[in-house]
């Protein structure tokens, strides 16, 4: 996979920007790790969880790449729900 798999068409502006930064992080890892998730369930997070994304979106890829495999802990004030649902999306992608 390559990029998105899903159109914007339908989303309000803050979805559609979230959906393209997810796509275009700067590492190919953490384009798929996120952009999967942005394509299976932007449509469906609530405006706090869409400023979680947006929080964790700020992280530099060689941290939040760390945290995603285990090899550092995520800082606190990131760590929640919205991070653990976006692992759980790459660990169904990993196993297939």
């Amino acid at each position: 996979m390559t990029g998105t798999t899903r159109s914007s068409g339908g989303l309000d502006d803050r979805r559609k920007r979230l959906l393209f930064r997810c796509w275009h992080r700067g590492t190919r890892e953490m384009d798929l790790i996120l952009g999967r998730f942005a394509d299976a369930e932007i449509e469906t997070l609530s405006d706090g969880e869409l400023d979680m994304l947006e929080q964790l979106l700020e992280l530099p890829d060689p941290d939040l790449y760390a945290a995603f495999t285990g090899e550092k802990p995520l800082p606190a004030e990131y760590a929640g729900p919205l991070f653990e649902r976006i692992k759980a999306v790459r660990a169904v992608d990993h196993d297939v």
